[in-house]
């Protein structure tokens, strides 16, 4: 249901008959499905983002398992009804190397993802690959932290290093701007700088899976207030002229590049 609801909506976009289209009947029938958003309060863009990303998912996967059932015994196996066009687009793989630090001995963790939430590691201006040498940094597990290591026999301290080992076509980074600082959740203004074009990922990759992919940034979401209220907006670039628009409510207008950047960006998709 919330898949066709998604459907009609993203057919009244494109149909070009409106110069702005409400998304209410898709938010009415997801809200059913996710009492959470139903209220007209502000709610988290990423967390909207995954729910709508897993339920598209789901619907997508049904289809493609009710096609995989009238197909003869090794074309239905060769389908893999735990894939779909979501996870063929979004879906990428890290794989985190855990080190025991007494015997040394290397252990792989495999991890789905389909949002990098990225830490930001400076108050005031940082850069996007700062944010992912910041992610992607050596971390040591301690005290209540340690592994069992198979090795030993016994709980060890250990390090901890992600790798991407498959990057989706489309990669989506969160930017954390709502921390704990404190004792209380707040929200970061940081400026953080992020390329247009030529992000680069091979020093966080796999050499032995990375396939020398540079990213595009496509769109943004902005997020313009504080941590109890505020205003989402977003930039989109245009796959055939190439220009970005900015969509603020009804209003919808072209911007030039140097707009792009801006110290409200919440999520970015490259």
């Amino acid at each position: 249901e919330s898949a066709t609801a998604f459907s009609c909506l993203m057919s009244d976009m494109w149909l070009g008959e409106f110069d702005c289209v409400s998304p209410e009947a898709f938010h009415s029938v997801f809200g059913k499905r996710y009492p959470t958003f139903s209220r007209r309060t502000q709610h988290d863009a990423q967390e909207f983002l995954i729910c709508v990303l897993d339920e598209l998912h789901e619907a997508f996967k049904e289809v493609r398992a009710q096609l995989c059932r009238h197909r003869t015994g090794a074309e239905a196996r060769g389908s893999g009804s735990g894939t779909s066009i979501i996870t063929q687009l979004f879906e990428g793989q890290l794989s985190y190397g855990i080190t025991c630090l007494k015997c040394n001995t290397i252990t792989d963790r495999p991890e789905s993802f389909t949002v990098l939430s990225l830490p930001i590691p400076s108050r005031r201006v940082c850069s996007l690959q700062e944010c992912l040498d910041c992610f992607f940094q050596p971390d040591t597990l301690t005290r209540n932290n340690q592994i069992h290591c198979y090795w030993c026999g016994t709980n060890q301290d250990a390090t901890v290093k992600a790798t991407i080992t498959r990057a989706p076509q489309i990669i989506i980074f969160h930017l954390k701007r709502f921390a704990w600082q404190d004792k209380h959740r707040r929200k970061l203004s940081t400026t953080v700088g992020y390329p247009l074009h030529n992000l680069d990922l091979s020093p966080y990759s796999s050499a032995f899976f990375y396939n020398n992919a540079e990213y595009s940034l496509r769109a943004v979401v902005n997020h313009s207030g504080d941590i109890d209220y505020g205003h989402y907006t977003a930039f989109c670039k245009h796959s055939t002229t190439k220009h970005w628009y900015s969509f603020d409510d009804v209003q919808v207008t072209k911007i030039p590049d140097s707009a792009v950047q801006t110290d409200t960006a919440y999520l970015l998709f490259y």
